[in-house]
């Protein structure tokens, strides 16, 4: 019996002649326009027609713990809460 690497996502076995055949598909090259995007873990979704620059601020505990209980609270995230409040404190619409 082959020696397995652990398991694919569809439950097959990672044997070494498994992990061949998907290097060898990779280095062929992967049709990218066939490709499905799925929303998920590490995929954001857009914010209009392009993609939204990314501003970080530092928050002390205090406001951290009150924005991520709002967010609880509002049934959404803290990215929306954020964007919300400065949509309020710089008064433009949505």
């Amino acid at each position: 019996m082959a020696k397995s690497s652990g398991k694919t996502a569809s439950g097959r076995d990672l044997t070494d002649s498994v992990l061949d055949e998907i290097v060898a598909e990779a280095e062929s090259g992967y049709d990218l326009s066939k490709a499905k995007l799925r929303p998920g873990p590490g995929r954001r979704p857009t914010l209009g027609e392009e993609a939204a620059p990314v501003e970080s601020v530092r928050l002390g505990s205090q406001l951290g713990h009150a924005l991520a209980e709002r967010a609880t609270t509002d049934g959404t995230t803290k990215a929306e809460v954020i964007r919300r409040a400065l949509r309020e404190y710089l008064r433009r619409p949505a």
